[in-house]
């Protein structure tokens, strides 16, 4: 995901008990203003905890998101945030450490019930929930949800399509803006108001992950009004929109129909949560340091040059170098050339000094070098390095001999994108640019916004294609703790879209399509687990990945914020549905 989850066993998060849905925050009560001063304190416990209800939680964010419709979002820290609005039918434990990363039911009374061949999954809500008008989240308000998510690109493009891809006749239903029918996609049924089924077209282990997108959020079909819903959305969650502009921010208050006694996990401590876009990266950093916000949307951690400063300063205990699960890559589109010639795709390869890029992103704090696409917090890690170098440095004889091969012997030009609001990001193509250029590889460095980044620019094709945009910069992290939650957007044909896509690379390897399908049809843990690691190797040879970096976020909290605990099940970010604030 753009930005997303991190890892636990499949098995032993499914046999989970279903009692295990109480909040995990602590049972001290405080003013907020003590206890925030523990480096790296929030990545195993809640810090500052409190029980105190009221006060305003507020966000800054360096740009915008895809969407704050839960519909219409790919991006983490927005699956993170919509939960304040949106329930689903499963979500990730608010709590502290590995307690984050277990599925518990949110909208659904219990995990999904499975039939033996894992075709067939089965939820049934809550009694009594209900949205802000006060008319019943129904069966039917979350089945239209996953059909206008999933079935609808005209619409909506941003988020994944795994409904689309694994419900039985997926490929032929046309969505609910095309399809005017009742009945909508057969595949999913609601023999009752609070009854949901999903009929599978083969096995998929891993469907409680699947029910924790934002996607299963409840959407009143009455109510939709397609990509302008967002203007408008309709909570189910504590919190509703008090006010919401376009490109700038949104206020939200407490939703009076929200009853605790339906919803277990949230705490809803905080009277209102403001969050604020386009802000600079280092305003963001400083206004965490004189503690007038509570935290940074993106989650992604401090700007490259506040990091020194917070580091050696008196603000050095505020901070948590959290793991995001993620690893930070290049894409190389095969059908831009001269990609289309694997030889070119590995003279990068060979001649890319990574650790120079990881210096210029910030160093150590930043993350590890990375040398696979899977990151050793994800099920299915292998550790292994096909463009093995000394130091990381690069091999610049091996990369002329690739040069050489694909009828490239003096290099090429070519473009690599990066999202402009991302001070690290730049920073990793500017060391990128230089790494290259020793190898006879030029490079132009085009930048772009974040909220657009995928919609508009390096997630559509024809756009891709048409400037030539060879280099794309990605991170990217698991939408779910497995292999396969981790791999299937971003290497899998079936993922590439008009818009929105993941897929930078346009890999499309029938090889490789064809051991994702298999291996979550496969209802062996074991052997599963195993063919992630073979599969990343297969993405490797194929040389359209270069990982780059595994990465780390280096987190401020500041003194106001109560309730703070890193969740690995979103990037390694601040959870923000136990987040809440002294002020």
């Amino acid at each position: 995901m753009k930005t997303r989850r991190v890892t636990a066993g499949v098995a032993s998060v499914l046999a989970l008990s279903l009692g295990a849905a109480a909040c995990g925050g602590g049972g001290d009560d405080n003013d907020g203003n003590g206890g925030n001063g523990k480096k790296d304190a929030a990545l195993t416990s809640i810090v500052n905890p409190s029980s105190k209800k009221g006060g305003t939680v507020t966000y800054e964010h360096s740009d915008v998101p895809d969407s704050l419709d839960p519909g219409n979002t790919y991006y983490g820290w927005v699956q993170n945030f919509s939960r304040l609005y949106g329930r689903t039918l499963t979500t990730f434990k608010p709590a502290a450490g590995k307690e984050g990363l277990e599925v518990v039911p949110d909208l659904a009374e219990s995990l999904g019930k499975s039939s033996p061949d894992a075709k067939t999954w089965t939820y049934k809500l809550r009694a009594g929930v209900k949205f802000q008008d006060g008319t019943p989240v129904t069966s039917k308000d979350v089945k239209y949800a996953i059909e206008r998510s999933n079935f609808a690109p005209e619409a909506l493009s941003n988020g994944p399509t795994y409904f689309k891809s694994y419900l039985e006749g997926g490929d032929k239903y046309q969505g609910p803006y095309k399809d005017k029918s009742a009945e909508g996609i057969k595949s999913i049924e609601t023999p009752d108001d609070r009854t949901i089924v999903f009929k599978l077209k083969q096995p998929f282990a891993d469907f409680d992950y699947l029910a924790t997108f934002s996607q299963t959020a409840p959407v009143p079909k009455a109510k939709d009004n397609g990509a302008k819903y967002v203007q408008n959305i309709v909570s189910s969650g504590p919190y509703q929109f008090q006010s919401y502009e376009e490109g700038r921010g949104a206020t939200l208050v407490r939703n009076p129909q929200w009853d605790a006694k339906t919803d277990p996990i949230r705490k809803a401590l905080p009277d209102k949560v403001t969050i604020k876009f386009k802000v600079n990266q280092v305003t963001i950093d400083n206004d965490l340091l004189s503690n007038k916000i509570t935290a940074d949307a993106a989650g992604t951690g401090v700007a490259p040059q506040t990091q020194p400063k917070v580091l050696a300063g008196k603000n050095a205990g505020q901070t948590d170098s959290s793991y995001a699960g993620a690893t930070q890559y290049i894409a190389l589109n095969l059908k831009v050339a001269p990609f289309d010639n694997i030889h070119c795709r590995k003279a990068v390869q060979w001649g890319l000094d990574k650790q120079s890029v990881l210096d210029a992103m910030g160093g150590t704090p930043k993350g590890d070098v990375a040398t696979t696409l899977l990151p050793p917090s994800v099920n299915g890690y292998t550790k292994f390095d096909t463009y093995a170098t000394e130091g990381h440095k690069g091999n610049a004889a091996k990369a002329k001999e690739e040069l050489k091969a694909c009828g490239k012997p003096n290099g090429f030009n070519t473009i690599l994108t990066a999202r402009s609001d991302r001070p690290a990001e730049v920073a990793q193509a500017t060391a990128v640019q230089a790494s290259l250029k020793k190898i006879g590889i030029n490079v132009e460095i085009k930048q772009f916004p974040a909220g657009k980044y995928f919609s508009n620019f390096a997630g559509v094709p024809s756009y891709v294609h048409e400037n030539k945009l060879g280099m794309l910069s990605m991170a990217w992290g698991a939408d779910w703790p497995t292999g396969y939650g981790f791999l299937d957007q971003i290497v899998n044909g079936a993922a590439i879209k008009p818009s929105g896509g993941n897929n930078l690379m346009e890999l499309d390897d029938p090889k490789i399509n064809k051991a994702l399908t298999d291996a979550i049809a496969n209802t062996d843990d074991a052997a599963r687990t195993k063919a992630w690691g073979e599969i990343d190797k297969m993405v490797l040879d194929n040389a359209s990945v270069v990982p780059v970096v595994y990465r780390k976020n280096l987190l401020l909290r500041p003194q106001s914020a109560t309730n703070v605990t890193v969740t690995q099940a979103y990037l390694g970010m601040y959870d923000y549905l136990l987040m809440s604030s002294s002020k």
